[in-house]
């Protein structure tokens, strides 16, 4: 701990400091409840997206045998029916965190013959699309997720720091000057009635 002075200065300074720390506290306290709600949230929205994209998998897996064999998954040119292109994402702000946000995603489907392909690869291409797009969404939402938790991380340092660190330390110093000062005057006083006798005893 740094050397402490000793004066009326440093005590307005450290109750300035005091009530700086207990009117940014609330407002810490208040971003780390709002953090941990959000993240809550990010997490149910996970939850739901790993659900959806099992019960698409399952759905799929009726098709993976025969859509693996021969050239079914494949367009004219060779390259797979389906494919993710893109991922759309914007900008959002969670208690002052810049977070991605999903917007969707973009497919290039190849070109097929409607006559010569099986009618169920419509079908089965469908469910390839939704399953893509759930597995696009949980990337950006695991990405929410991280960046969520890394400002938590860093709010409830600033919480406890205030709580556990600062305030108490602040308040100790105040106690200790106020209690200097107390001491300072106490003595003043005393001096003063010892010179006024002094200066009464010589007078007589």
């Amino acid at each position: 701990m740094a050397k402490i002075k000793l004066t009326k200065n440093e005590l307005k300074k450290k109750k300035d400091a005091l009530k700086m720390y207990k009117r940014y506290l609330p407002t810490l306290q208040l971003k780390k409840q709002q953090l941990q709600m959000e993240i809550r949230g990010v997490e149910t929205r996970l939850a739901q997206l790993v659900a959806a994209k099992e019960a698409l998998e399952r759905q799929f897996s009726s098709w993976v045998a025969v859509f693996s064999e021969g050239d079914a998954a494949r367009a004219k040119s060779g390259l797979p029916l389906l494919s993710l292109t893109s991922i759309k994402t914007s900008i959002g702000n969670i208690a002052g965190v810049v977070i991605p946000t999903f917007d969707g995603a973009e497919f290039e489907l190849g070109e097929y013959d409607y006559f010569e392909t099986p009618l169920w690869v419509d079908r089965a291409l469908e469910l390839m699309k939704q399953v893509l797009l759930t597995d696009a969404e949980s990337h950006v939402v695991e990405r929410q997720k991280a960046l969520l938790a890394a400002e938590l991380r860093i709010t409830t340092q600033r919480v406890n720091l205030f709580e556990k660190v600062k305030i108490p330390e602040t308040q100790n110093e105040i106690k200790m000057i106020g209690i200097y000062l107390g001491d300072q005057q106490t003595a003043q006083v005393v001096r003063g009635k010892i010179s006024k006798k002094k200066v009464e005893g010589l007078e007589q």
